[in-house]
């Protein structure tokens, strides 16, 4: 399925030919994320991203980025999370040197200049002015700062206003060299393209670059504590958004396979259990979904509805009713369908190869191995019953529980009460 190089300078290559395309993806996977922030650098990852789109010597402009991939009807992006920030482009086979050439000179030679940072400032002020408008947003924010109280996954990614306003170039240039370094990425190929190909391209563009200065590691999230259970922000909405979390399991947990039957038996598709249940059958949501987040050392589960406000504690109610309904009895045939949801949904999404880029370069850099998808289906198809209660009862207790709530609260009543399991 695929194949590691690593080069001289440390950077890590991973090839995953797939003969039958025309397409060829490249990922840039850079080992900084928002927690890699302390508190006055919250959002700068997010930041550098912009900013690696505004020029470069050989490209001065973000018109001219933007120009060489869109004169081969390529797509170019990027994106900001926790622990990783990836630059992505995919482009048809004959343009892969050029596609991986501007990622090269991206990430090696941006201008960084002060014009540049200065008007990137005001457009990410108006990207978080538009998160902080959101209520479904805001409520993902506010169990974040549950999940983890004063330790940097708590912190917005996109930073804060007092946090980009004192963002200075020289904190910018600061972190990129410390975190933009061979030793902290990985490159990953996928697509119509043989691993020679990848391998002679990828030591032609970034094979002399030299790694000047260590990188810096996250903060660990061990012992975290909880500081309280529930955060709400009052707003006059039509509906009240909320987010029910526990903690969850690390990238590397052996039992995160058994976490997400658990998840999909709640949120898997239009039959599982809370969109039945709670959409379907009680009309309580239009949108109710679970997601777990895997992260090195932590993770969460967090489950979202918009309501009526004035169901806001039927719905609660009804949501912890199903988590503990799944807790105590999954039938055979409910888990052998949830088992084939989750081989099933990962196999159509390795048929593009910007999923297959993106799945094998997330893994080398944030675990140093990678598994397949035979490795994961394995895995999936060994869990049991008895796993699933085992993990979900230990995780899902009643201490456990947060909740974050965004909307019309006036009339909400002692919610904690209802944070029982």
């Amino acid at each position: 399925m695929y194949q590691k190089t690593t080069l001289k300078n440390g950077l890590r290559l991973i090839t995953s030919p797939m003969p039958n395309l025309q397409s060829v993806s490249v990922g840039v996977f850079v080992g900084a994320g928002s927690r890699y922030e302390n508190r006055p650098q919250a959002g700068i990852s997010h930041f550098i991203e912009h900013l690696l789109f505004k020029g470069t010597h050989m490209r001065p402009t973000s018109r001219d980025i933007a120009a060489t991939i869109d004169g081969v009807g390529g797509v170019l992006n990027g994106g900001t999370g926790k622990e990783s920030t990836v630059y992505w482009c995919k482009v048809a086979h004959a343009h892969f040197p050029l596609a991986l050439n501007l990622l090269a000179d991206m990430i090696r030679h941006s201008l960084l200049n002060s014009d540049d940072i200065e008007s990137e400032r005001r457009v990410i002020t108006e990207e978080l002015n538009m998160e902080m408008d959101s209520p479904s947003q805001r409520a993902d924010m506010l169990i974040n700062e549950l999940l983890w109280p004063d330790h940097p996954l708590g912190q917005e990614i996109v930073g804060y206003k007092e946090t980009l306003t004192d963002m200075s170039r020289e904190m910018i240039l600061d972190f990129v060299t410390h975190q933009y370094t061979p030793s902290n990425i990985v490159i990953s190929i996928a697509g119509g393209i043989s691993t020679e190909e990848a391998i002679s391209c990828t030591e032609e563009a970034f094979g002399d670059w030299e790694t000047t200065q260590p990188v810096i590691p996250f903060l660990p999230a061990n012992g975290i504590r909880k500081k309280q259970r529930i955060q709400t922000e009052t707003r006059e909405t039509e509906q009240v958004n909320l987010c029910l979390a526990v903690p969850g399991l690390s990238s590397t947990h052996p039992d995160r396979f058994i976490l997400n039957i658990f998840n999909a038996v709640l949120s898997g598709g239009m039959s599982s259990r809370l969109f039945v249940e709670i959409r379907d059958k009680r009309a309580l949501s239009y949108d109710i979904h679970s997601y777990t987040d895997y992260l090195s050392d932590t993770g969460a589960l967090v489950i979202y509805a918009g309501v009526n406000p004035a169901n806001t504690g039927n719905a609660i109610t009804a949501i912890l009713e199903e988590i503990k309904k799944a807790m105590e009895k999954i039938p055979d045939d409910e888990l052998a369908k949830t088992k084939e949801y989750i081989k099933g949904r990962l196999l159509l999404r390795m048929e593009d190869s910007s999923h297959v880029s993106s799945w094998l370069g997330t893994q080398e850099l944030m675990k140093e191995t990678i598994m397949t998808v035979d490795d994961i289906n394995h895995a999936i198809d060994a869990v049991t019953k008895a796993d699933v209660q085992r993990v979900s009862q230990k995780l899902f207790t009643s201490e456990n529980l947060l909740l974050a709530l965004v909307g019309p609260l006036d009339k909400q009543g002692n919610i904690e009460d209802l944070l029982r399991i």
